[in-house]
């Protein structure tokens, strides 16, 4: 028996995206409720921002209880701090979009982003769990609610003995331990129905051949990118000796970067996954791909409009001429 890893973007979406008992079950283990789930509705995925300049956010897997409470969960390869930023975006739309159901602000629901992390972006090698909430400085007790954050950071987690059959150890482990280099599942794992449940869906067997050629594409894009991250810092401390480190390093991950975006686009790889898999807003990549490179950055603009991967380059000259003018007359008053 052949199985697959629960936290690429297809099998984890295949358990978690539909099969509402499993998220539940997630969820209510993952997050510190009040009151647990019983029941979910799922949503769109796709996050279309209202501001035509801002790209396309897309989420794993979105979804409302019973109670009116939204709930978004994403699983994420690579650590950054655009990834951070772009959480906080998603949980503050899922927000604000509810003011469409009313005028009257006390009926906003709150709303809770459970962000699972392959990567380590913390220091402590103690904390994997991290819970944000708006609070106050002198006074933590005191809460603002309608936010909730929790970052998890997979690669920290420790199996605790103590708790080995409560949920939220059981599914950590099956995120961490479960791969295609399982061959016998842990007893703990398979003693829970739930997780029984989720490890049929992990098994090969259970995916088309069309399914397993997305699945490899993702899983050759992950280790092509986590090589390019690994030789770009390599790269840039070598540079760092006659230079700088922290310059060398931020230009190899640069060049890097745009090597990791053009090759992911020429296996196959959409936009979409290309910026979950990278961090990158969608309208960089584009940039990238366009062979604007020149312009990329990690806040670059976009102007106002989305491009596309076939606008002529003189099109894109031109816009920028005009936006300068712009803004030379505006400074000059």
């Amino acid at each position: 028996m052949r199985y697959l890893d629960p936290k690429n973007d297809l099998i984890f979406k295949r358990i978690f995206g539909h099969h509402k008992d499993l998220c539940i079950s997630l969820l209510n283990s993952m997050l510190p409720l009040q009151n647990p789930i019983v029941h979910i509705e799922y949503e769109a995925s796709e996050l279309v921002p209202d501001i035509a300049f801002l790209k396309n956010s897309i989420v794993d897997v979105k979804c409302t209880d019973e109670d009116g409470r939204i709930f978004i969960v994403e699983m994420q390869m690579e650590w950054s701090d655009s990834f951070q930023s772009r959480v906080l975006f998603n949980a503050s739309k899922a927000y604000i979009r509810q003011v469409r159901r009313g005028e009257d602000y006390k009926l906003l629901y709150p709303v809770y982003a459970l962000s699972l992390v392959d990567d380590i972006f913390d220091p402590d090698p103690k904390t994997y769990y991290h819970h944000y909430q708006m609070v106050n400085i002198a006074n933590t007790r005191r809460q603002i609610k309608g936010l909730e954050l929790v970052f998890i950071e997979l690669p920290k987690f420790k199996p605790d003995k103590k708790n080995e059959k409560k949920l939220h150890n059981l599914w950590l482990r099956f995120l961490t331990e479960i791969n295609e280099g399982t061959r016998d599942i842990p007893k703990q794992l398979g003693s829970d129905p739930k997780i029984r449940k989720a490890l049929s869906l992990v098994e090969e067997s259970a995916y088309s051949e069309q399914d397993m050629i997305y699945y490899e594409k993702v899983e050759d894009a992950i280790r092509t990118h986590r090589t390019y991250i690994n030789d770009a810092f390599a790269e840039g401390e070598a540079k760092g000796e006659a230079k700088g480190e922290a310059k060398g390093r931020i230009e190899g991950e640069r060049n890097k970067t745009i090597e990791i975006v053009k090759n992911s686009f020429a296996a196959g790889i959409n936009i979409e996954q290309i910026a979950s898999i990278t961090g990158l807003p969608a309208n960089e990549i584009v940039l990238i791909l366009n062979d604007k490179s020149d312009n990329y950055t990690s806040n670059s603009p976009n102007n106002g409009k989305a491009l596309t991967i076939s606008e002529p380059r003189a099109k894109y000259t031109a816009s920028r001429k005009v936006v300068t003018a712009a803004n030379r007359r505006k400074h000059k008053r």
